[in-house]
């Protein structure tokens, strides 16, 4: 009986986990100098768009689970940075907003983040945007399971 190959330290899993670790460990320490949590950072980048979401998508934008995320949208709002308002199209649902003091806020955030984030280089942000995207879209397509 032969024994499992070990993992490599260039395993694909392993360089993706170990990047977003990394990644999230800097933009974290930004974001602490902000005020501001990873999770708390998520939810106000979907709602930077101005068109309010559903605390659906929010949760699956955030990567939380939905009492989480209701938790997190009930502090930004006692912040005053979130608003909720009913769904003009289906009164029974929730949209959530920006307020203009979350605009504000959002906006020094965003600065503070792109000023501490590193480049790759010529190019290479931009290909590894395009990688990573058809990465993600061939893991979610159940043609490729």
């Amino acid at each position: 009986m032969s024994s499992p190959t070990p993992r490599r330290p260039d395993d694909l899993a392993q360089l993706l986990t170990r990047a977003e670790r990394l990644a999230a460990r800097r933009l974290q320490g930004v974001l602490e100098a902000e005020g501001c949590s990873l999770d708390a950072w998520r939810v106000l980048a979907s709602l930077s768009d101005g068109e309010g979401h559903h605390m659906t998508g929010l949760a699956e934008a955030a990567f939380l689970p939905p009492p989480t995320l209701t938790k997190l949208v009930d502090q930004l709002v006692d912040q005053n940075l979130v608003h909720r308002r009913a769904d003009p199209f289906d009164r029974r649902r929730i949209l959530a907003h920006l307020t203009p003091r979350g605009q504000e806020y959002w906006q020094r955030l965003d600065r503070a983040v792109r000023a501490g984030r590193l480049s790759l280089g010529e190019g290479d942000d931009d290909l590894l945007r395009s990688l990573l995207g058809r990465l993600t879209a061939s893991l979610e397509d159940p043609a490729h399971v």
